[in-house]
């Protein structure tokens, strides 16, 4: 009787999210075709506020949520041996994940060949190629460890930089665990603050509709419809590649949680569809934690990998970033070699940590990677009319892959159950 009431609210959810994406694109659409070009800029502005807002309020707990859920998780393995254990187990799923994506990207870039297609300049758009541009800093050794290691954990905590702030509850939840007996008021207490936040979780969906539909609404009215018909090549090109990490990640999943993994993917749905209305995994976060742990996953392992995750486990964007590349050098007649393709590919596996969460920050580190290999920067403008579209595909699959390194890492662990 319980999981049947527990499943409508759920249901109608999914219902009232997809109802927004479809109410976003046609009042969009109407906007598009019948206002004038000024109001259109304006409302697009205004309405993407909608998302902003709900993205914002998801923010707000991340925080919160990766320190205590971290800790406690990391308290509860009980020793730096069984740290180290799960912790090298989610790695190699990760690395794993990682180097497939981004060979899969390579190799279908280079066997479709979209950036062979007649792209136009007419269609740059200038102040957001500007923007992008001025979030571009020079790949170094000294940026990726100043990017890894926090000086500051508040700072960490201020700026929602998950992967500082997983660094630094590593260190607590290690320490926490050592001191024993001493530690389990702060233990106990980091768990009821978790469970508080996972609380607020369920009041900040209710506002995951409207945001939505002020997300898609906003991007509609200002590109209009043409945009998914437009640079139909590469973006078809690009489907197929989703297409098939999807079809790769849920054959592992298959084999290694065999019957459950359909229950997984529905268990996911809503975050799915959030993530991919949003385009941002980091709107999932505290719901894909709540989900896990009500599909079997050990709330120790879920509260340890699931951050590990969202800064070493991004398997859409690791895709979409050989592909985007490769595909821009296409566009400008750059020949690469298969070593120079492979070195890219490298690059891209540090340059790419710790984006999760952010909107469209593939396409900064794309454009990063461009102007360390010498291709030309305004291949990215080209592709941003319709990297948004892109970008729903790209962070839905990152959220795929979270849950299943998870779930799989779980099952290694014999922490897998049944939740009935």
């Amino acid at each position: 009787m319980q999981t049947s009431q527990a499943s409508a609210p759920k249901s109608k959810l999914t219902i009232y999210i997809v109802a927004a994406m479809i109410l976003g694109f046609v009042v969009g659409l109407l906007v598009f075709n019948y206002a004038a070009p000024e109001f259109q800029v304006d409302f697009s502005k205004n309405i993407k506020l909608l998302g902003t807002v709900f993205i914002r309020l998801v923010q707000m707990i991340i925080s919160p949520l990766v320190f205590s859920t971290l800790v406690v998780g990391i308290a509860k393995l009980g020793d730096l041996k069984a740290v180290g254990r799960v912790g090298g187990k989610a790695m190699l799923w990760f690395i794993t994940a990682s180097l497939a994506s981004l060979l899969l990207g390579m190799v279908l870039v280079n066997f479709l060949h979209p950036g062979s297609t007649d792209l136009k300049m007419a269609n740059i758009d200038g102040a957001e190629f500007k923007e992008l541009s001025s979030k571009v800093q020079e790949f170094s050794l000294a940026k990726f460890v100043e990017h890894i290691i926090p000086k500051s954990v508040f700072e960490a905590m201020a700026t929602n930089e998950i992967l500082q702030l997983v660094i630094f509850s590593v260190f607590f939840g290690v320490a926490t665990a050592s001191v024993g007996e001493k530690a389990k008021p702060i233990i106990k207490a980091l768990d009821v603050i978790s469970e508080i936040v996972l609380k607020i979780v369920g009041y900040v969906m209710l506002f995951a509709p409207i945001g939505v539909f002020g997300t898609i609404a906003g991007v509609v009215a200002k590109k209009g419809p043409s945009i998914f018909k437009f640079y139909g090549i590469y973006y078809g090109s690009f489907l197929v590649g989703i297409l098939l990490l999807w079809v790769l990640l849920c054959s592992v999943g298959f084999i290694i949680l065999k019957k459950r993994m359909p229950e997984l993917l529905r268990r996911i749905k809503n975050p799915l569809l959030i993530a991919f209305s949003t385009t941002s995994s980091e709107a999932v976060f505290p719901k894909l934690t709540e989900e896990l742990e009500k599909f079997g996953c050990k709330d120790k392992i879920v509260s340890f990998i699931l951050p590990l995750g969202y800064s070493f486990n991004l398997d859409g964007s690791m895709m979409y970033m050989t592909f985007a590349s490769i595909a821009i050098a296409q566009i400008y007649g750059i020949d690469m070699s298969v070593g120079t393709q492979l070195t890219m590919l490298l690059v891209l596996m540090l340059t790419s940590k710790g984006v999760a969460g952010v909107p469209r920050a593939s396409l900064v580190v794309v454009l990063a990677t461009c102007g360390m290999f010498k291709i030309p920067l305004e291949g990215v403008a080209l592709i941003l009319p319709i990297d948004h579209f892109c970008d729903m595909f790209r962070t839905a699959t990152n959220v795929l892959g979270n849950a299943l390194a998870t779930s799989v890492v779980s099952k290694w662990e014999g922490e897998l159950v049944n939740p009935e």
